[in-house]
């Protein structure tokens, strides 16, 4: 892939939220990658919105990750707890150092101090940003 083939972002979770906050970066000129656990979800996005920007859907975490550029933005846009620890030890394997990971759910604060403390253990950056609707 070039450059120019890479997203500029990845949003994780093509619910509500994360769906509309893709389709915002798109329509806003961002190349946008598209992940949910769920392919059908991404499918339903890409069918209903697939003309409204850029998008890179993925089926597989490691082809969404590989599509990003370095450093790698991800948003990560799932239910708060449980799912969003899921899918940070999904992505740990996967990421690179200096590579950025925000989280979008609602979180506890202590959780998200307890996500900082890992991923900047490991080089990786977190922001906790609960997005309300």
């Amino acid at each position: 892939m070039t450059v120019q083939d890479l997203a500029d972002v990845g949003v994780i979770g093509m619910a509500v939220m994360g769906s509309n906050l893709a389709r915002n970066l798109a329509r806003n000129g961002y190349r946008v990658a598209l992940y949910n656990r769920t392919t059908s979800k991404t499918d339903a996005v890409m069918e209903e919105h697939g003309h409204e920007g850029d998008f890179r859907p993925a089926v597989e975490l490691d082809d969404f990750v590989a599509s990003l550029e370095r450093p790698r933005r991800i948003i990560c846009m799932v239910k708060a707890g449980r799912g969003t620890d899921a899918v940070i030890d999904s992505l740990i394997p996967l990421l690179e150092e200096g590579d950025i990971v925000v989280d979008g759910g609602n979180a506890h604060f202590e959780d998200t101090r307890i996500r900082e403390k890992r991923l900047r253990e490991v080089g990786l950056h977190f922001v906790g940003a609960g997005i309300s609707g």
